[in-house]
């Protein structure tokens, strides 16, 4: 039995039981996954289905690669920067990703969303050491452009079954708001759940004077040891996170 705790502080295995329910569903329901599929001639008349198409999928194994990507990489962000901004990457990658799909007459799945996350980690975690296909060791900045020169070049190929176009909107998402959370909102972004985030960053830039250099201020923005709820993974929560699938 899970506890609510699970639930409540990882969001991210709560979208793989989502998806997984929901793929049940196109199994056993006929017309299902026609009524809930983004179709780009049909997206006006359903436009719910910008969002819903996010947890469809076309078989077993684009649910299982989805989902293991999911798993591998969900939590570690969700870690990092918290459930609600997690939730909020998660969507807003996927919603664009779909905007992006209407270049093909239909597509569904979670790749865009996933991807989305991927680019968070590229962001977050850019030295992080991952296998790539499961053989070669590569940090994620290096796998991130192999995965965004694949699309490109299965874009421009023309390659069948595979909304690359989706793929490359989703990731750019995360990169973005990645690169906004590293830059921008440094005083806040790894705070989980506060309620005066605005309070905390005007509080903390208020030492900075009008003589004050940008370089003074980068240097400040990057101390967080200030902050009691500010979450960073060492090196040993990220091999923990990987020998045993926990933080």
């Amino acid at each position: 039995m899970f506890s609510n705790k699970v639930f409540n502080n990882n969001k991210s295995f709560f979208l793989v039981l989502v998806n997984t329910f929901i793929f049940v569903l196109q199994a056993v329901i006929p017309g299902f996954t026609k009524m809930f599929v983004l179709s780009s001639n049909m997206v006006l008349q359903k436009p719910w289905t910008l969002l819903t198409t996010m947890f469809l999928h076309g078989n077993f194994s684009h649910l299982l690669f989805n989902m293991y990507a999911l798993i591998l990489f969900g939590p570690l962000v969700e870690r990092k920067i918290g459930s609600k901004r997690f939730l909020f990457a998660y969507f807003l990658s996927g919603i664009v990703a779909s905007f992006a799909a209407l270049y093909y007459p239909s597509a569904l799945g979670a790749s865009g969303a996933i991807m989305g996350i991927i680019g968070l980690v590229i962001m977050l975690f850019p030295d992080l050491k991952v296998l790539f296909f499961f053989i070669v060791p590569m940090s994620m900045r290096t796998a991130g452009i192999i995965f965004a020169l694949i699309d490109v070049f299965g874009f421009f190929a023309g390659s069948s079954g595979v909304a690359h176009l989706a793929h490359l909107a989703g990731l750019s998402v995360g990169l973005i708001y990645g690169y906004y959370l590293i830059y921008y909102n440094k005083a806040t972004v790894l705070r989980r759940g506060s309620k005066n985030s605005f309070f905390a960053f005007k509080k903390y830039f208020s030492k900075n004077d009008s003589r004050s250099s940008f370089k003074s201020r980068k240097s400040r923005s990057n101390d967080f040891s200030s902050y009691e709820e500010t979450i960073e993974l060492t090196k040993d929560d990220l091999d923990n996170f990987y020998k045993y699938g926990r933080l």
